[in-house]
């Protein structure tokens, strides 16, 4: 019976990893676009890259900040930005709190 569990619990332990195994950023955000497009029903798509932007920079900003600690100097640098660029953005984004 501790081999049983032993086991089970191991399944369990690899389950996350296999999950975490999805499809790519890319891939993810290729087939909203074509959703999006779709369901435009005949209108003509408007400020899209303001609309993409808008839906991805505040999830992303909200994940580095938690990673950091809340640190903007250090999230600023795993972002690739300069730390008033960041705070533009979070002010942006109503962020900032």
């Amino acid at each position: 019976m501790t081999t049983t569990k032993r086991t089970s619990v191991a399944r369990r332990s690899r389950e996350p990893t296999v999950q975490l195994r999805s499809k790519p950023l890319r891939d993810l955000t290729s087939e909203a676009l074509s959703s999006y497009f779709r369901d435009l029903n005949g209108h003509k798509p408007n400020a899209l890259y303001d609309l993409v932007l808008g839906e991805v920079e505040p999830p992303l900003f909200e994940a580095v900040l938690d990673y950091t600690g809340g640190n903007q100097s250090r999230a600023a640098e795993i972002l690739g930005l300069n730390r008033a660029t960041l705070r533009k953005k979070l002010k942006q984004y109503e962020l900032l709190g």
